[in-house]
């Protein structure tokens, strides 16, 4: 029996090896405000080469913040991404991405945005947009996708971006629940999650606030990055502004547990502050999707594993 524990024990090492990987990484959704990105700014080799060690590690990147009204910003974005080879993206190889892009966006013709979501062709499409209607509403209305992927357990999810203006977060805030309603009717799918810089801490949006805020009141929206998650890169703040909210249970259950973070890549990839700096103040965040190939994965290996043990247990 003590060499059965043993062989026992190698094996489901093995198995953990095996199809481990899979659900550690899962699949990554990821959420950065880029500071005024345009040409300019692309054009800077450092920065653009950041960029894409970042965003290389996420199936889909809401960008916020791209100034460039052409479009060659994310173009020369693209670019890098789909010829990246760096050591650290190795086992990202062989993945393309596209992007869904809002038109420029703002209150006027020197402050005009756009969302862009940035998503790998071999992880997810894209099965329908919708840019939000009522203007009034928002300075930069939410741009809300509607996404595909066979590689995570919700196979059909809403991703809704919103970098709100600071003078009137906790307003704008609070009508992303009129944006959930008119999502919802629209797909007829409750697997919606919120994500961007939405001014949510310091003076921007205190305690006192969120009672007007519906996506606070209401319950079934849970809040993933909490209100003590510093999301910049500053010395002068320290403060969750960059938020992932999603709805309902069975999102929530699709979610692999305390995979919500800010991700410092000044620490992860060793940078220099001024090179963080000259790409963003603010951190990405993200969370990870539970995968569907992992019980696919796992299953043969299992009924190996469940063979050699029963082969064991009835040798003499």
């Amino acid at each position: 029996m003590r060499g059965c524990s043993h062989h026992f024990s190698i094996l489901v090492a093995f198995l953990f090896v095996a199809v481990g990987g899979e659900a550690v990484s899962g699949f990554r959704i990821c959420a950065y405000n880029v500071q005024k990105f345009n040409s300019q700014k692309a054009a800077n080799y450092k920065v653009l080469h950041t960029l894409t060690r970042i965003i290389s590690r996420c199936d889909i990147t809401l960008l916020q913040e791209v100034t460039d009204t052409d479009g060659s910003a994310i173009k020369a974005l693209l670019s890098s991404l789909n010829r990246y080879s760096g050591r650290e993206a190795q086992r990202y190889e062989g993945y393309h991405y596209r992007s869904e892009s809002s038109s420029s966006l703002g209150k006027s013709p020197s402050d005009m945005q756009k969302y862009v979501f940035i998503y790998r062709t071999e992880t997810v499409n894209v099965v329908d947009r919708y840019q939000y209607q009522n203007q009034q509403q928002f300075v930069r209305a939410p741009l809300a996708v509607h996404f595909h992927s066979n590689k995570t357990a919700v196979k059909n999810f809403i991703l809704v971006g919103l970098h709100t203006d600071p003078s009137n977060a906790v307003k704008e805030l609070d009508r992303l629940y009129d944006v959930f309603k008119e999502v919802l009717k629209k797909w007829k799918n409750k697997n919606v999650m919120f994500l961007g810089d939405f001014h949510a801490g310091c003076a921007y949006m205190t305690r006192h606030d969120k009672k007007n805020i519906r996506l606070f009141t209401n319950t079934s929206f849970s809040w993933l990055i909490g209100d003590k998650m510093d999301t910049t890169f500053t010395d002068e703040t320290s403060c969750a502004y960059d938020r992932i909210v999603v709805y309902g249970k069975s999102f929530l259950k699709a979610i692999m547990p305390f995979s919500a973070r800010a991700f410092n890549y000044a620490q992860e990839f060793k940078l220099t502050r001024a090179t963080v700096l000259a790409v963003s103040d603010h951190l990405p965040v993200e969370v990870r999707l539970k995968s569907s190939t992992l019980l696919l994965q796992a299953t043969p290996l299992l009924l190996l594993v469940s063979a050699v043990i029963r082969s064991f247990l009835s040798s003499p």
